[in-house]
């Protein structure tokens, strides 16, 4: 193919190459557009989660994701979880302080009253006591934090309390705090920030805000559109001269 004073003559190699190459960078930069319509309605469910705010009991159907809810009962202090390795925002390592809350009218919520630093050793573990007086708590609806990649066979949680785990599942949870009126509203209660008896909550939907993939996907197809130049310009030859007639 001439183009002006050159010829278009790609290499077979190399052009199938570049194709495979330029179709993933393609993916690459859909996949991310994907995962920030994901974030994206995930940021808007947790707007929303305030909308409105619904009572729980045991009866209480399962819940939209960061729905904001209330329930009147009582700490089980006898019986808490701290979930290992978590971070606050400014990268400090810590715990989650999850509780059971007796609900006032029969059955059982998780209650996860915030994120608290380690103490001095490991083997010193913060004090996280909390009064079973009756009270109303007010959160969002949430599940449990997930690991990216679970490695390995899991040991069964076990007493003494307060029982340090990394990343307990709710069935791990239930058959270490053996009862039947585990409450199907939700997972777990995020305690709300101006509730008494809590540590530090600035809850936010997990991972980066959806502008993030946004930018990584531009980058991306900036790769890709970079990726095609250079494979024009690589593969464009100067013309022979043309012969001068007899």
């Amino acid at each position: 193919m001439k183009l002006g004073s050159r010829i278009f003559s790609p290499r077979p190699f190399t052009t199938v190459v570049a194709v495979l190459v330029f179709i993933g960078l393609v993916w690459l930069g859909r996949w991310q557009l994907e995962r920030a319509a994901e974030k994206q309605l995930m940021y808007d469910a947790f707007d929303k989660g305030t909308d409105a705010t619904r009572a729980i009991d045991a009866k209480t159907p399962p819940l939209m994701r960061y729905q904001h809810v209330e329930a009147r009962g009582s700490y089980d202090p006898s019986r808490q979880i701290l979930i290992d390795n978590m971070t606050d925002a400014h990268g400090r390592a810590g715990y989650f302080v999850i509780t059971p809350f007796a609900l006032a009218a029969g059955g059982w919520l998780l209650v996860n009253r915030g994120w608290i630093p380690v103490g001095s050793t490991r083997a010193s573990l913060p004090p996280v006591g909390v009064d079973a007086d009756p009270r109303e708590i007010r959160g969002r609806a949430d599940h449990l934090p997930t690991p990216g990649i679970q490695l390995g066979e899991r040991t069964p949680l076990a007493p003494p309390f307060p029982v340090v785990a990394n990343f307990p599942s709710r069935a791990e949870i239930e058959r270490l705090l053996p009862t039947r009126s585990w409450s199907s509203a939700t997972e777990v209660v995020l305690l709300d920030a101006g509730e008494a008896d809590g540590y530090v909550r600035e809850w936010q939907p997990p991972g980066f805000p959806p502008m993030r993939n946004i930018a990584y996907a531009v980058q991306w197809f900036g790769l890709a559109l970079a990726l095609g130049v250079i494979y024009v310009v690589t593969n464009l030859q100067p013309a022979p001269p043309r012969k001068a007639a007899a």
